[in-house]
């Protein structure tokens, strides 16, 4: 069986979408299944390629916000998408953009059947430019999703129930399979191995996990400081990176002149091994993004056995892994963030219990088992 990726940038770095295709494609493979890529060239000059490459895609007015989102486009060659597609017994979309409305063209010229992955919401899109609650500009990207790529998928994986039941209610053609992006129990195993590391003296340290972008909504967790009674003693900790970074730490400076700090907040990106270290050292994991189709820094952290506060919204799956309501917090509402964190903190014992729940829950999330449904999903897809 043969598996063509489509990605516009399969090795593009700090980019969700990027890692999650890097991670399934390398299990997949270790399953037997032969696939190959088509993309743009890989950013790191003496790293891999994918076997089919595409040109780089310069977006008019937005390239620079694009590229600050860790994010890059090819351009639709219709060539290597025909050399790529005739290879392929079936071709899996991982994006709905200007690549996979090509591809989905020329394989259906062809007779190939196409698979597809729904990894964000329009609001993803436009939540930088603050045109996430525009509902004619939101409505509009997700009809012409639906109707240049997803339509044209045999199957659809969500990852999660809150984006499977969004895209019933846009009476989306395709069938539908709810598929979790998975955790990687291997390194679950390896966790205990792991060295916990702490980056200043205070009492606890708090980490959160993602681009710096609208939507992840750090701002949030800053803010709940104003509120925190262990404020002077928690250690914010923003791992990432982005274009609303420097705007974070603006907000972060105006908080410490008011006085809210004792410990600066710090914002930095980490290779994976670091953060594994911060991440264990850490007493709560928060995840504040008001739009998040599943939430794979939040899965991540779980998997060190870390208490997680998440936001609970419209757009937002991630709340899912909360094992009690004192784990959820309305989104955009700082006040009630203060409340879940101090309600965390104020008993150590109670805390490190929970903490042991989510390792356990982890192993719902299995990659292995993600891996088998992906697999029966292109073997249907060959089928219908």
């Amino acid at each position: 069986m043969k598996i063509l990726f489509v990605v516009n940038n399969f090795y593009a770095q700090g980019n969700g979408l990027s890692f999650s295709a890097q991670r399934t494609v390398k299990k997949l493979k270790e399953a037997g299944v032969e696939i190959k890529i088509l993309s743009g060239a890989n950013p790191d000059k003496n790293g891999p390629e994918p076997e089919f490459i595409l040109k780089d895609y310069v977006v008019p007015i937005f390239d620079k916000i694009v590229k600050k989102q860790g994010y890059s486009f090819s351009s639709a060659d219709k060539d290597v998408i025909e050399e790529a597609v005739k290879w392929a017994d079936v071709v899996h979309l991982e994006e709905p953009f200007g690549l996979q409305m090509k591809t989905c063209k020329i394989a259906k010229e062809l007779g190939k059947p196409v698979t597809g992955t729904y990894h964000m919401h329009p609001e993803n899109l436009y939540a930088s430019i603050k045109m996430d609650k525009s509902h004619l500009l939101n409505d509009t990207t997700m009809w012409v999703w639906k109707r240049k790529v997803y339509n044209n998928c045999k199957i659809l994986q969500v990852p999660t129930q809150n984006a499977k039941e969004r895209l019933i209610k846009n009476k989306f053609k395709s069938e539908i399979r709810v598929i979790s992006n998975g955790m990687i129990l291997e390194d679950l195993a390896r966790k205990s191995e792991v060295v916990a590391e702490k980056l200043s003296d205070a009492k606890y340290t708090i980490i959160s996990i993602g681009r710096f972008s609208v939507e992840k909504n750090a701002k949030t967790l800053l803010y709940a400081m104003k509120y925190s009674k262990y404020a002077k003693d928690i250690q914010l900790i923003f791992a990432g990176r982005g274009p609303y970074g420097k705007r974070l730490q603006k907000m972060a400076d105006k908080l410490d002149k008011k006085g809210y700090f004792k410990y600066r907040p710090i914002f930095s990106f980490y290779p994976l091994d670091k953060l594994q270290r911060i991440t264990a050292g850490a007493d709560l994991y928060v995840h504040c993004a008001f739009i998040e189709v599943e939430g794979l820094s939040c899965m991540e952290a779980i998997q060190m056995g870390i208490v997680p506060v998440i936001a609970k919204g419209k757009y937002t799956a991630t709340s899912q892994f909360a094992l009690s309501d004192k784990s959820v917090f309305n989104e955009k509402d700082s006040k009630d963030l203060a409340d879940k964190i101090d309600y965390w903190l104020s008993d150590d014992k109670r805390r490190n219990e929970e903490a042991q729940k989510y390792v356990e829950l982890g192993k719902k999330y299995d990659i292995e088992y993600s891996i088998k449904e992906l697999i029966k999903m292109f073997e249907d897809a060959m089928k219908k």
